[in-house]
């Protein structure tokens, strides 16, 4: 029997996960019925829509699919599946097309696109200044824009506008539009967007064709077990697709060192990810590198996702900061023992009694990490002439003279015992590194910048030679969750010129980025090279609820009220792996997990090295969220007596600039936890609320 292709949309995957659990199995079924039908054409239904080649395919009485039917051969693609007049009005205005470039599929809303020039026509100010006015229209139709889209980027200005119809310009010409505008050139965008080697004349009527050669686009899956697996993790597939924008950011050639900034969700991971395979592809040994272990997997997992060359992945090294360090010491034959936090505390304890010194063990601690350490102060005249800025406590020299002897009975103290902290490995890494005249790798791609002491980045400047493409840094400083504060200009990592910032989110739904970003308002946050940062402009173009927040009398009665909510989101079809919860304490966590496993629903809390298997609800620390994502994510414990945690909050009469920065970190730890839902978000509190939710 004949065996009619059903091709799946890489759009529609993204609506899928959207659909009712009873509906997706339904969708699963179609798809495995028509292609064993003998006349699968003969299920599909004629529609009114511009494109006589959508067609429309029963799920049940209340769903419909859009198909692609050719006029000819057996590779059709499911585009969509919403209610039946949904689904209708979706396929009205569309129109298919074959790109004159790549020979790929096209979709576009030619009503929308017809409205938008009708406006540009009438509204456009005489002095607007083209935004394409630099590219001739022999170069714009070589690059596979066609006359319909020629008429619109004649009209646009503005790249705001441009990407406002980002879901209704046929995909492949938006992103040529949008690396021109981007700054890229036309070789530039023939090279790494339209990516063809050599001009090519395509059928423009052979749309069987264009489907095949569109698998970025078009997943065309072999067997019901193939097509359960790529529905079972929809995401999982394209979560490394990469945007024109970004596109140029990871690929091109730096002269040195450089940087890609932006907010959540703006896929500065999947930039850094690229930017490590396209140099072991070219033969580089990469250091791909982030700060803690969860997101060091999490990056050798979406790696993997990526390549599938073994020859690329064995040059590319995913580590930690820290384990990278280790790594040096161990070459050299140092083995050394681990400080822990409370030990460190204990010994600068016994430094002030000792001492019986006027600072307290905060003031001193902060004054080695973020002074010291910082700026690799060695000995007494360096440190007295150090230079102190942000610390806000004003210091003379007999002060500085006091505070530098409690540092070196420290440090004594370490020597002595032949222990490190973290830093202290770091740094002594860095001093071997800088010895040595080879060089571990030849380029270092640093994710999750935002976090890196600066001894870490003077041990991540070392392990590599200087010039070009050497270190090339992801990171955003409103995502802040450790207490790092660095200016790269004065580690010697100049990023001027060579710096590209992320505006449009693709994972948050624009109600609950609007919502989160709102926490930060008011806040002065610094990005790596010293100057303010700033989330204006950042946008997500995809729409959902608005978030919800409430408060309960009790723990209790807020535990509760998540089962329910949690509960509703299951019912709605969500599946168990796709809820997050997320609370400031891990004794609160845990909480969550045991009130929904006492109600019955799956669920598992992620601990720092637990990384949790599916079909179960997870709930973590705000800290174990960074780096994940959920369709929905509740936040629980956004009360004044968690948020800030006491704990964590250095006091205000103790050391004012670390108070203050304490506050903030935590300011931003809760921003980074609402940001890591796609689609809905809640946040709860017992008692006050936090001051952060005023």
């Amino acid at each position: 029997m004949e065996v009619t292709r059903l091709g799946i949309h890489r759009d529609f995957l993204q609506d899928f996960v959207r659909l009712e659990r009873s509906v997706q199995q339904k969708v699963v079924d179609t798809i495995l019925r028509f292609e064993h039908t003998a006349n699968a054409g003969a299920r599909l239904e004629k529609i009114n829509a511009r494109d006589s080649r959508l067609k429309s395919i029963r799920i049940d009485l209340k769903y419909r699919g859009i198909v692609l039917a050719p006029d000819s051969g057996d590779q059709h693609t499911l585009l969509r599946v919403d209610t039946h007049d949904e689904a209708y009005a979706w396929a009205h205005n569309r129109r298919l097309s074959v790109n004159a470039a790549t020979g790929h599929i096209e979709i576009r809303d030619e009503e929308t696109i017809d409205t938008a020039i009708a406006n540009l026509t009438r509204g456009r100010p005489s002095t607007a200044r083209p935004l394409f006015g630099h590219v001739s229209d022999s170069d714009l139709a070589r690059l596979g824009i066609d006359d319909q889209i020629l008429r619109f980027a004649r009209m646009v200005t503005d790249v705001e506008l441009l990407e406002t119809l980002a879901g209704t310009l046929p995909r492949g010409q938006y992103d040529v539009l949008l690396g021109l505008a981007s700054g890229m050139t036309v070789e530039e965008v023939w090279n790494e967007v339209v990516g063809s080697v050599k001009p090519e004349l395509f059928d423009p009527e052979d749309i069987s064709a264009a489907v095949s050669r569109t698998p970025d686009r078009i997943a065309l899956v072999e067997g019901p077990e193939e097509l359960i697996e790529l529905f079972s993790k929809p995401f999982a597939r394209w979560r490394v697709y990469l945007h024109p924008l970004q596109r140029e950011a990871a690929l091109r050639s730096y002269s040195g060192p450089a940087q890609v900034l932006g907010g959540p969700g703006t896929g500065k991971t999947v930039v850094a990810l690229h930017r490590a395979r396209h140099l072991a592809s070219r033969g580089g040994r990469v250091l791909l590198t982030t700060f803690t272990s969860t997101l060091a997997r999490s990056l050798e997992e979406s790696l993997r996702l990526l390549e599938n060359d073994d020859e690329v992945l064995s040059r590319i090294h995913v580590l930690t900061v820290d384990q990278v360090a280790r790594r040096v010491l161990e070459r050299h034959d140092i083995r050394v023992g681990l400080l822990g936090r409370d030990e460190e505390r204990e010994m600068w304890r016994r430094v002030v009694r000792r001492r019986a010194s006027a600072f307290g063990e905060t003031f001193l601690a902060e004054e080695w990490r973020q002074i010291v350490l910082a700026q690799n102060v060695t000995h007494a005249d360096a440190y007295l002439s150090a230079r102190r800025t942000g610390r806000g406590r004003r210091l003379g020299g007999v002060q500085r003279a006091q505070i530098w002897r409690a540092i070196s009975e420290f440090e004594e103290q370490l020597r002595a015992d032949n222990l490190h902290t973290y830093e202290t490995i770091c740094a002594a890494a860095a001093k071997l590194l800088d010895a040595s005249e080879s060089k571990p790798y030849d380029h270092v791609v640093v994710d999750e910048a935002q976090d890196l002491h600066p001894v870490r980045w003077r041990m991540l400047r070392a392990a590599v030679a200087e010039g070009p493409d050497d270190l090339f840094i992801a990171g955003d400083t409103h995502q802040r969750i450790y207490d790092s504060r660095v200016s790269l200009g004065s580690l010697g990592i100049h990023v001027a010129g060579r710096s590209t910032r992320l505006t449009v989110n693709y994972r948050t739904t624009a109600e609950i980025l609007t919502w989160s970003c709102a926490m930060l308002s008011g806040e002065r946050i610094e990005d790596l090279t010293g100057d303010p940062a700033s989330l204006t402009g950042c946008r997500s173009e995809v729409h959902g609820p608005e978030p919800v927040s409430y408060g309960a009398a009790t723990r209790n009665a807020e535990l509760n009220r998540l089962v329910e909510t949690v509960r509703e989101w299951l019912d709605a079809g969500v599946l168990p792996e796709e809820i997050g919860v997320a609370a400031r304490s891990a004794p609160l966590a845990q909480d969550a997990a045991a009130a929904l496993e006492r109600a019955g629903l799956p669920v598992e809390h992620l601990s720092r090295d637990r990384t949790g298997g599916e079909g179960r609800v997870r709930t973590m620390t705000m800290h174990r969220m960074k780096g994940l994502e959920f369709r929905c994510v509740a936040v629980i414990g956004a009360g004044s007596n968690l948020l800030p945690l006491p704990g964590a909050v250095t006091p205000l009469t103790e050391d004012a600039v670390t108070h203050r920065a304490d506050l903030q970190r935590e300011r931003c730890l809760l921003f980074v936890a609402c940001t890591r839902a796609r689609e809905r978000l809640t946040v709860s509190w017992h008692g006050e609320p936090s001051p952060f939710l005023a």
